[in-house]
């Protein structure tokens, strides 16, 4: 008996998650055989693990291998297809954009990244994981609609300004707060990262996420283990402070820190072109001093020109974002 006659006679096995065989699913992965000890070794992916599809299949597989075949051991790895095709195992650069504290522009900064990548030719995708707190659906201008699926049952994610994103805040009514507890913040991220249609070809995934340190930041270690992580800042010291401790989070949890932003640094004058302080000065030094990181930029106060939160690149901030986005994209 060989691989090849194992794998004729498995592969008309039908994987109940879906209701395809092996052969239609590709899910036989790996076929070895152990002569010494008559043990056949086996990879095979299914839709979902740990349930009774698998046991089902097992049995099936064991009564192939061990009765009609005649070997006396078998070994089978069931992997789960939605973990393998997660986004999270893609080729993409991944940014968490994240904050110690609310009320610094992390949202606007998220969009506006994503925005000025998309400028400079990039696929980008934008997933708005600010559950309690979602404004990205708002920067970005849309009106709220609830999501479809597609034909493999997948959710389709939402367009705009040339970004493909995900936000809570279509799955809830409009205007509606959401009052979720842990597990079912975990489940959603689970969706976002497994169960939407994302593009093939994207590049880059903005993770907008809550401030703090809470369960999204320790599920996004496990859903995007290789993601970096922008700091975003106010030049006050209550903000950099907090800042500060999101920051040695990030670190805690094996992130990279790709850099720091200071928004809201200075309000340009319209009389006399000064840069004003209002809410201090300094606070994006001392957070990149103290996490040993590089401060990226300094984001003005200012209202966009063209939207209602997003900077175009004629105007100073869309300029700066742009920048942000060059070194984003330098630092692969």
């Amino acid at each position: 008996m060989t691989t090849k006659d194992i794998r004729e006679r498995i592969e008309t096995l039908v994987d109940q998650g879906i209701g395809k065989t092996l052969k239609e699913t590709g899910g036989i992965k790996h076929i070895g055989i152990d002569p010494d000890k008559s043990l056949v070794i086996m990879i095979i992916e299914i839709a979902k693990t740990g349930g009774e599809e698998e046991k089902t299949m097992l049995r099936q597989i064991a009564k192939i291998v061990k009765i009609e075949m005649g070997f006396k051991g078998l070994k089978v790895q069931f992997e789960e297809t939605k973990k393998l095709e997660s986004l999270g195992n893609r080729k993409i650069k991944f940014i968490i954009v994240a904050s110690g504290k609310g009320g610094v522009g992390k949202s606007t900064v998220a969009c506006n990244l994503a925005y000025a990548l998309t400028r400079q030719n990039k696929k980008v995708g934008l997933i708005d994981a600010d559950i309690y707190g979602s404004s990205v659906p708002r920067i970005l201008e849309m009106k709220h609609e609830y999501p479809t699926a597609s034909e493999d049952q997948k959710i389709l994610p939402f367009h705009a300004f040339g970004i493909e994103l995900i936000s809570t805040d279509f799955f809830a009514g409009e205007g509606k707060p959401v009052i979720w507890r842990g597990a079912m913040l975990n489940s959603m991220m689970n969706h976002f990262f497994n169960d939407v249609k994302w593009s093939k070809d994207l590049e880059y995934m903005i993770i907008d996420s809550p401030p703090g340190t809470g369960d999204i930041m320790l599920d996004l270690k496990n859903l995007a283990p290789n993601a970096e992580v922008l700091i975003i800042t106010t030049p006050h010291p209550s903000a950099s402070d907090v800042a500060i401790k999101a920051g040695i989070a990030a670190r805690q949890l094996k992130h990279n820190i790709l850099g720091v932003v200071e928004n809201m640094s200075y309000f340009i004058n319209a009389v006399n072109r000064a840069k004003e302080f209002i809410f201090g000065s300094g606070g994006g030094i001392q957070v990149a001093q103290k996490l040993e990181a590089e401060l990226l930029a300094q984001i003005p106060i200012n209202q966009p020109k063209h939207h209602l939160s997003l900077f175009e690149s004629n105007e100073e901030a869309g300029q700066i974002y742009d920048d942000l986005a060059s070194l984003v994209i330098i630092s692969e």
